[in-house]
């Protein structure tokens, strides 16, 4: 390699290289690693192939492709992952963000304004809460966090996020930093919805609003994911037999952690409605379910709530 070596000619040989290794995005994953080696946007990638490249920096961009041939997830090897508009940094603590998951942020988004503007809130009321289940890279907590700043009424909302591992609420609170978000979000390892070790406080208060993106595949589907799934923690993938172990022991406690009124968003698969719905009608009688749809016509979002208007 030397300095004649352009970016359209690194592209195409780590394109072939990749697409041989299984990639189903080998272009675009090459243009993201050559683009994180010489700190370059893909639109400029693109619009001058013919630029030359260091041979320090082919180098480097040679060892990035040789790790993705192997399997490992692009946005572990560049260490940052885009989702809602914001650049989170990633790695093995925790699950990617799926571009899936921002249809969980833009409902909750939707039902914070519904829970802060349909009923009349006294002046000096205290703030709504807003409890992230299992936030993993704190992803949704921090999108959350960010756009109801963004629309004014972060003031009014107080933000919870909690996982049952160290590691991942650490990779959170790194994210919520980088984000300017950390002051409005409580950090607790806890096991799902248990309110007895929030905060290390017993009876912490109930969420108005409580979101979960749990592990929901099946234990026997994990080992037949892409290789890129075996780079995240199988804690956050695996949802035991039939991938909603999890969510069902969550809905078996939104009685006592979501408030009379309140509403819980959980992310679901895309088979798995009729699950939640049975497991809702045993654990919350009374409790209104509907299941929103992704772009594809997919069930994606499970919401259970008590008492908010639809």
């Amino acid at each position: 390699m030397n300095g004649r070596t352009t970016v359209g000619s690194l592209l195409r040989g780590a394109a072939e290289t990749l697409r041989a290794s299984g990639s189903e995005s080998a272009r675009l994953d090459a243009e993201l690693l050559m683009g994180h080696v010489i700190r370059a946007e893909r639109t400029a990638l693109l619009a001058a192939p013919e630029a030359p490249v260091r041979s320090d920096h082919a180098s480097a961009f040679a060892a990035l492709v040789a790790r993705r041939a192997k399997g490992e997830p692009v946005a572990y090897i560049r260490g940052l992952k885009e989702f809602y508009s914001l650049v989170l940094s990633v790695d093995p603590r925790a699950l990617i963000p799926r571009p899936e998951t921002e249809l969980l942020v833009e409902i909750g988004i939707d039902r914070l304004r519904r829970l802060l503007t349909g009923h009349p809130r006294p002046e000096g009321s205290a703030p709504l809460v807003a409890w992230d289940v299992a936030t993993g890279s704190g992803a949704v907590c921090v999108a959350l966090a960010v756009e109801s700043r963004k629309r004014g009424y972060g003031a009014d909302v107080r933000f919870r996020a909690t996982d049952v591992s160290a590691d991942a609420l650490s990779l959170a609170i790194e994210n919520a930093v980088a984000h300017g978000v950390a002051e409005t979000i409580d950090f607790a390892v806890t096991d799902l919805a248990d309110l007895a070790y929030v905060n290390d406080q017993p009876g912490a208060s109930p969420a108005d609003l409580l979101l979960a993106n749990l592990p929901y595949i099946p234990t026997e589907v994990v080992p037949t994911l892409p290789v890129a799934a075996s780079y995240e923690p199988v804690l956050a993938l695996d949802g035991g037999t039939d991938g909603l172990g999890l969510v069902r022991r969550l809905i078996g406690q939104l009685e006592g952690a979501v408030r009379d009124g309140g509403v819980a968003l959980l992310e679901i698969g895309a088979a798995q409605a009729e699950g939640v719905r049975a497991a809702s009608l045993d654990s919350l009688p009374g409790w209104d379910v509907a299941i929103h749809a992704d772009d594809s016509g997919l069930a994606r979002v499970a919401e259970l709530s008590r008492g908010l208007a639809q």
